[in-house]
């Protein structure tokens, strides 16, 4: 998990595309342990992290990471001055605000305030990378709408398409002016369509699976359909490994 970490935070600093030879000032949303501040700390830059868990938090102190460490729910908002950062990272966090976890939550009010203050910590021209983990097509939507909302351009970088395990989604923002959106790694082929292109500075983006909606009573049907009501606040049984299995007769 270390190295997995670390390999996806070093790729998130490659994409923000930062000045060579010249040290910068860094988000990490999420921060956790402090795994991702240690990479941006060996690369000569200087971070602040945040995240929701003490205890996380607590881990990243007793390592003596190098960053400045916030406790803070980033559904809420980032609580910084304006234009603060060159740049900002996130590691496997931004897909959890899309769970409604208490009665209050909202996640597109949450995602919404969150890229909104996100966009406005960042200087003019900086850029957001932030790694996520997508459960389904509408979650992509969800988010990236919001972003576009918020004032970002930009779009999303798939690495090594066309691979179960190594697939990852970086959600590459540009503040101002859209600038080139990179390409993801493992697409060499020239496949444009494996590449997916989703660039949002001018139309909403959509997502939509080869065969359009799930087949109904489907695994992924019942996912995305307990998914839409978690989001509208509502009870939902947890999801286990037999979700969508039918079951066999006991004799």
């Amino acid at each position: 998990m270390i190295e997995i970490q670390t390999q996806m935070s070093e790729r998130a600093v490659e994409l923000l595309s930062l000045p060579e030879d010249q040290p910068c000032f860094l988000l990490d949303v999420g921060c956790g342990s402090g795994l991702s501040g240690d990479f941006i700390s060996e690369q000569g830059h200087y971070w602040v992290g945040i995240d929701i868990s003490s205890a996380m938090l607590d881990v990243a102190v007793d390592r003596e990471v190098e960053g400045d460490l916030l406790k803070g729910d980033m559904g809420q908002g980032i609580p910084f001055r304006p234009g603060s950062f060159d740049g900002c990272i996130s590691i496997s966090a931004v897909q959890w605000l899309c769970n409604a976890d208490q009665r209050t939550h909202n996640p597109a009010k949450r995602l919404h305030r969150f890229f909104s203050s996100l966009y406005s910590v960042l200087a003019r021209g900086a850029r957001a990378v932030l790694q996520l983990y997508p459960e389904n097509a509408e979650q992509l939507e969800l988010i990236t709408t919001q972003a576009m909302k918020a004032g970002f351009t930009g779009g999303m970088v798939v690495d090594f398409p066309n691979s179960t395990k190594a697939k990852k989604f970086f959600l590459c923002l540009f503040v101002g002016p859209s600038g080139v959106l990179p390409t993801g790694l493992g697409t060499e082929c020239g496949d444009e369509q494996e590449r997916k292109e989703t660039k949002f500075s001018k139309e909403r983006m959509r997502y939509k699976t080869a065969k359009g909606k799930s087949l109904k009573k489907s695994r992924d049907w019942i996912l995305e359909k307990k998914e839409r009501r978690r989001r509208q606040g509502k009870e939902v049984r947890a999801d286990t490994r037999y979700t969508g299995r039918k079951r066999r007769p006991h004799f």
